[in-house]
């Protein structure tokens, strides 16, 4: 193919693709510039089906290049980069959410997409480009695929208008982060963070960036109506139109409808088991080869006809497998301050999904060090989230988190964000840890509740409680005009459902969403009606959150540890560190208390015991002490001259007692008044120009009189 470039005005800046250079080997290749930043990306497909069975196999990889930055980064023995960062894991995730739902579910080829971050300028984010090369990429391609796609990214501004596309000092004023994909004239991706932005706000930023994603799909379409090639054949999952009518005929008549019905997980797992082997008994008893491939048939068939029974009992009937209504929310239990030694916890149970959340107080100097090829920061709020496999009933290696993990840990850290108090009123770095110890439905959003409990639990002052829900939607696909909005959706409607919608905030507005679909894409109007409707059931679940805990609580644990808030000059900094570290960690080691110091003069003193942190502020109150004309000290004696003597009056600060300060009468001989290693009390008499300290003990003695 022939080296060709294109070029679009989006946003004040100009989308540049290009093809035809690079990674030509691909089934569609496209390098994406916007700014300074440069993504590539390279797709491609196995020419016959997969081995891996059970699902359509794409593979989405995000590759951070440290290069891109002109950084240099590792120890000094490894400087290969190796697993990727947090963000690189969030990231190809929003590339695999948008590109996915455009794939034919029976497709067994195997499909990687691998975008690469050759160039960033620290302005423009490359998660918006990265989905817009993927599509490009696939759209170009020969690999069948239901694109194009595109995504922007939405910010606000102070004066209430949208900006499309912000650059990061934009970014970091805006009450609004809002990553939004889609088709031409439908949304199938959102990921947002938000200060509190009521849901009117919300539907408005959906219009704002799907205006311009129509823009830059129709700008892939002309792309490809150029040089695009032919789709290929995929190998789909099928049997004769025959053995799949017989295998309908099979699910149907031993009950399928009814197993689905049921207000347990477990049953609808067990009925449905049951008819599953019956299948099974049919393809051993009347084939003697392929069965296994059979067997995955079936399955793929289950899956369809289930879907089937699901969309037409809730369009029809509102009819919910476990006989809730539409709009109702599963039970719902809070506790706070079941762990005795924790700093605090929090219990969420909703139906059948609960998370413990437990809250970790900690010093300053326990933020964590992000280093990626984007940002070198601190991060004072961390948020884990854990999946153990027992959680459903499982059995399977726990092998560290994985991008479920991460990405539900990132949500609901994302949440809680906008109610933390100001390092200034709560320097305390927080750590919480969202166990999922059952889950059906909706894990991410019980861990959003679970750590608002647990934050109030622990004395964290937040501004507001957060709750979180996670909404669903079933759309009739001959019309989408038709379609019903589901409350609190349970793990078989997200299974089946056509979308899963978490919203989390305030009683004020919203702090965080996200959205994926299974289907083409949603409408403006089906995501306005999500957002009516999750916006009280939101607040009723805040009713049952402040009924177990209605604010923070006065006081913390007494094992969390108490931190001292000092500022000193900076100038005066050297002073507490002392020549390499040597006097701050002799107040460590002889107070046990940790100190962190900022550049500001700002000093943490971080200990459980409050004595210790008293000795140590004094100590450092005592070496950065700025003395002023008129106090009166102990000194202690160092030097002895035949013109006075000096004394330390504070660690490391030495001032002079004139002879003639000694005493009232005159003084011959220093040596008749003091001596090296006495105490005495002295007054600031001066503080002369240059900043030497003139004492007088003569002084002293009248104050005392």
């Amino acid at each position: 193919m022939a080296q060709k470039k294109w070029s679009l005005q989006i946003g004040g800046r100009v989308l540049e693709i290009e093809t035809g250079l690079l990674a030509k080997q691909a089934n569609g290749s496209v390098t994406v510039r916007y700014g300074d930043t440069v993504v590539l990306a390279a797709a491609t497909m196995s020419k016959g089906a997969s081995r891996i069975s059970g699902y359509f196999p794409l593979m989405v990889d995000f590759e951070e290049r440290y290069y891109a930055a002109g950084k240099i980064k590792g120890s000094r023995f490894i400087k290969r980069e190796g697993r990727p960062s947090d963000d690189a894991v969030l990231t190809g995730r929003v590339v695999d959410r948008t590109i996915r739902p455009l794939f034919n579910a029976r497709m067994r080829n195997e499909v990687q997409v691998i975008v690469t971050v050759l160039s960033i300028d620290g302005e423009n984010d490359p998660d918006t480009i990265s989905v817009i090369a993927a599509s490009a990429a696939l759209a170009i391609s020969n690999i069948p695929w239901n694109g194009p796609v595109a995504a922007v990214r939405v910010a606000q501004a102070e004066n209430g208008e949208f900006i499309l596309n912000p650059v990061n000092g934009e970014l970091a004023d805006s009450k609004l982060d809002l990553v939004i994909s889609g088709t031409k004239d439908k949304i199938n991706m959102l990921e947002a963070g938000a200060k509190e932005v009521p849901e009117e706000t919300i539907v408005e930023a959906f219009a704002f960036g799907q205006e311009a994603i129509t823009k830059i799909a129709t700008f892939i379409e002309e792309i490809v109506a150029e040089i695009g090639k032919e789709k290929a054949v995929p190998t789909l999952l099928q049997g004769t139109p025959e053995f799949e009518a017989k295998v309908k005929e099979i699910l149907l008549a031993e009950g399928l409808e009814s197993a689905l019905y049921d207000p347990s997980k477990v049953v609808i797992e067990e009925k449905t088991k049951a008819i599953n082997e019956k299948v099974g008994e049919y393809i051993t008893a009347n084939f003697t080869e392929g069965i296994d491939k059979l067997k995955e048939i079936a399955q793929q068939v289950f899956e369809e006809v289930s879907d089937e029974i699901v969309h037409k009992n809730i369009l029809e009937k509102e009819q919910r497998p476990d006989g809730r209504k539409l709009d109702q929310i599963r039970h719902i239990d809070c506790q706070v301050g079941i762990l005795p030694r924790t700093h605090g916890t929090g219990l969420f149970t909703r139906g059948e999904t609960q998370a413990l959340t437990v809250t970790t107080l900690g010093s300053p100097g326990d933020e964590q060090i992000i280093d990626t090829m984007e940002v070198d920061m601190k991060k004072r709020y961390i948020h884990h989230y854990n999946f153990p496999p027992y959680s459903v009933g499982e059995v399977r290696p726990m092998r560290g988190p994985g991008r479920r993990e991460i990405g539900h840990g990132a949500l609901a850290e994302k949440a809680l964000i906008p109610v933390l108090p100001a390092k200034e009123v709560f320097p305390y770095t927080i750590l919480l840890v969202s166990e999922v110890l059952e889950s059906n439905g909706s894990s991410s959003m019980a861990s959003t509740c679970g750590s608002t409990l647990s934050l109030m639990d622990a004395g964290v002052p937040i501004v507001r409680p957060v709750s979180g829900i996670a909404m669903g939607i079933i759309v009739d696909q001959a019309n989408d005009s038709k379609f019903k909005v589901l409350t609190d959706i349970q793990g078989l409607e997200d299974h089946y459902g056509d979308m899963d919608f978490k919203a989390a905030g305030t009683t004020v507005g919203i702090t965080a969403l996200q959205m994926d679909v299974k289907v083409q894409g949603v409408t403006l109007e089906m995501l306005k009606a999500v957002l009516i409707q999750s916006k009280g059931n939101r607040m009723e679940i805040m009713e049952k959150i402040t009924t177990a805990i209605p604010t923070p609580r006065a006081e913390m644990s007494q094992y969390a540890p108490r931190i001292v808030i000092m500022h000193i000059n900076p100038d005066k900094i050297r002073n507490v560190i002392g020549s390499g570290g040597k006097i701050i960690n002799a107040i460590i080691d002889e107070t046990g208390v940790q100190i962190d110091i900022e550049d500001d003069g700002s000093i943490f003193i971080t200990s459980p015991d409050a004595i210790a942190a008293k000795k140590a502020q004094e100590w450092i109150d005592n070496l950065t002490h700025e003395v002023k004309a008129g106090e009166l000290f102990q000194a202690k004696v160092t030097k002895i001259m035949t013109f006075g003597a000096f004394a330390e009056i504070l660690p490391g600060q030495e001032g002079l007692i004139h002879i003639s300060e000694l005493a009232e009468a005159r003084v011959e001989k220093v040596e008749d008044i003091v001596s090296v290693g006495d105490i005495v009390p002295v007054k600031v008499k001066e503080i002369d120009a240059q900043g030497r300290i003139n004492l007088s003990m003569k002084a002293a003695a009248k104050k005392v009189e």
